[in-house]
């Protein structure tokens, strides 16, 4: 990897981070705990996303700190390194949008945060779950008009249904404890099985998991392995009526495919805290804006249909984690060792592959 630009190692000066996408949590995190642990490092936050039009606000900077909507093609990747940044901090686990092979050619550290608070996404699959099974959505805004009517909320108990879980690495093991506690069978695709999820349930191919489950929820990155693994097909496999929960990533699933799922009655809900084309939209207010998307505002008009904006991860447990292992990952950059969250190595990479749907 190549060097911290010059002007730092001969001042003494600490190295100087380009936070893009920053929110005033992102700086609340990230600032605590360099004050608590990496004080001589320098923190510039931006609130403009990374693109080949916002590449100039890292010049000077040592390092990047980006998130799941930055963008770092080949361009901006290029364009970062002729501005003198070396290392790129993802305060996230995905890393599909970083064109990684390129950024080795370049010669640039990447590194990310694989792993935060399983359990907090996990609580909040299991919330959204609840929330479309027992239409608290609904209850909450009939209330508020005064309408205590209960026609039209009736819902499933837990206990004894069956659940499927596509993808079990911490998060799914998480699920899987949560919902074993429900009293739930549990049923889980993974062509890399881990042993931990044995004592809560049983490993079947995909085809033999979605006829029989009642609730099945994803939890895998996203590659082209598992982009789009819900689809036109795979829907027809489903148990009728059964309900689907996205927390992980928006790809996994085929929007319009969902939509013709819901339309038909087949799909009994849907529940998603990510949506394949959430990038210009999640994590911004567009309220007072005409949202261009079709598919999403179709989906949002289907009353057994919950959208969220990619808030699974959005615990103070899961934000000090992910600042702590950002600014981690940095301080094995500068101090040159190695670092186990690095994705330009080679070994790192291949670890990574090697199990293709968990998350």
């Amino acid at each position: 990897m190549g060097d911290l630009n010059p002007h730092h190692s001969n001042t003494g000066a600490g190295p100087k981070v380009a936070v893009f996408s920053a929110k005033p949590y992102d700086k609340k995190f990230l600032s605590r705990v360099r004050k608590n642990s990496y004080g001589s490092v320098q923190l510039n936050f931006h609130e403009f996303a990374l693109s080949p039009k916002t590449v100039p606000l890292a010049h000077g900077a040592d390092a990047v700190c980006v998130f799941v909507n930055d963008t770092l093609t080949a361009e901006v990747l290029q364009g970062l390194s002729k501005a003198g940044v070396r290392a790129i901090l993802l305060r996230c686990a995905g890393f599909n949008n970083v064109d990684l092979k390129e950024a080795e050619r370049l010669g640039l550290f990447v590194a990310n945060v694989p792993s935060y608070s399983p359990e907090a996404v996990a609580e909040f699959a299991v919330a959204l779950l609840q929330t479309l099974n027992r239409r608290t959505h609904r209850a909450y805004n009939r209330v508020r008009e005064g309408n205590f009517n209960l026609d039209g909320l009736l819902g499933r108990t837990l206990h004894g249904k069956t659940v499927g879980i596509v993808g079990v690495g911490k998060i799914g093991l998480a699920f899987a404890r949560i919902m074993r506690g429900f009293g739930c069978r549990l049923l889980a695709f993974d062509p890399f099985p881990l042993d931990a999820f044995r004592e809560y349930g049983e490993y079947v191919p995909l085809e033999e998991l979605l006829p029989q489950c009642d609730f099945v929820s994803l939890h895998c990155p996203l590659m082209e392995k598992t982009r789009h693994i819900i689809n036109d097909e795979t829907l027809a496999q489903m148990k009728k009526g059964a309900i689907l929960i996205n927390t992980s990533r928006g790809g996994l699933i085929k929007t319009k495919s969902v939509i013709d799922a819901l339309k038909s009655g087949h799909l009994g809900g849907l529940a998603l805290d990510v949506y394949e084309k959430e990038g210009e939209l999640f994590y911004q207010d567009h309220s007072g804006d005409i949202i261009q998307d079709d598919e999403l505002m179709r989906l949002m008009t289907f009353p057994n249909v919950v959208v969220c904006g990619h808030q699974a991860f959005f615990t103070e447990e899961a934000l000090t984690e992910i600042a702590e292992s950002t600014l981690n990952n940095l301080d094995d950059f500068v101090k040159r060792i190695p670092c186990k969250n690095s994705l330009v190595n080679d070994k790192a990479l291949k670890r990574r592959d090697s199990h293709p749907v968990r998350i």
